[in-house]
């Protein structure tokens, strides 16, 4: 029975991230990369993402985390929002990512920019920058004409709303 890849390529796992997690091939982009390294997360290959790791990041791994997320998560899906650089001729790459999961039933979503390098002729991650979205608004808008949420009286408008 064939299973899509969990890095949302449409393509099936064995043709798409499996050849690079069992270290029968090389990921050709940094990208390709990112989306091997989702879906180690996914399948619990812990080991591949130890071995993607730049050797000047191997210092900060912390394999317990690495298995307390993998396991524990429930995951979503990935989105990739940008790459700059990483192609098969480049040596640096950043790609831009969103990693949609749930804990305990809470959707979260873990978005970053991350950054590879390519040492003879093999992808590794190096580190990676938490990239924040939009501010998302908790409590209802507060209409122009409503009373000021400041508690002056005054319509929205012509308090804090100017």
């Amino acid at each position: 029975m064939s299973q899509k890849c969990p890095c949302g390529s449409g393509k099936e796992t064995a043709q798409c991230c499996t050849p690079y997690i069992s270290g029968k091939a090389d990921a050709p982009t940094a990208e390709a990369l990112m989306r091997a390294r989702y879906s180690a997360y996914v399948l619990n290959e812990l080991d591949y993402l130890k071995v993607s790791l730049a050797p000047e990041t191997l210092k900060g791994h912390d394999e317990e985390s690495v298995r307390e997320w993998s396991e524990k998560a429930e995951w979503l899906g990935l989105t990739v929002h940008d790459t700059w650089a990483g192609l098969e001729d480049d040596t640096d790459g950043i790609v831009e990512f969103s990693a949609n999961y749930a804990i305990d039933g809470e959707e979260l979503s873990h978005r970053e920019r991350s950054h590879f390098r390519k040492d003879d002729g093999k992808w590794y991650y190096v580190d990676g920058d938490m990239v924040s979205g939009p501010p998302v608004r908790k409590e209802p808008k507060v209409g122009r004409n409503e009373p000021c949420p400041c508690g002056s009286g005054k319509k929205f408008k012509k308090c804090c709303g100017r």
